[in-house]
């Protein structure tokens, strides 16, 4: 199964955005999606939902399915929460709820598709 790789995201963002001469502020106005949520994107701090990773590969041209790698199997020790950091913790519980709203955007964008 292929992931969305955030490190392939924030590098092709950051280097087509700069080769293009944008601002992050020109790719917000031209894409819609809020300035500082760029600067955060570019920091790998937050993942685009579908449409705005849709608008972003539109304006800087890249292909999206480029962005996706191999995902190999990783172990967790997720469900032995006692025997985990508190680092470890914030860690899966930031994994977690990426998922949860990778979720719904997959059946927001489903319901979209069946109006």
């Amino acid at each position: 199964m292929k992931r969305l790789s955030q490190v392939k995201l924030v590098e092709t963002v950051k280097e087509l955005r700069k080769k293009n001469g944008l601002s992050q502020e020109q790719v917000s106005a031209q894409t819609g999606i809020n300035r500082l949520m760029i600067g955060r994107l570019e920091k790998k701090e937050y993942i685009p939902s579908i449409a705005q990773l849709e608008k972003l590969a539109q304006l800087l041209g890249f292909d999206i399915t480029d962005l996706f790698e191999d995902d190999e199997p990783l172990v967790y020790t997720a469900f032995r929460r006692s025997s985990m950091s508190p680092e470890e913790q914030k860690g899966v519980d930031r994994m977690f709820e990426m998922m949860m709203v990778s979720k719904q955007q997959i059946l927001l964008r489903k319901a979209m598709k069946n109006e």
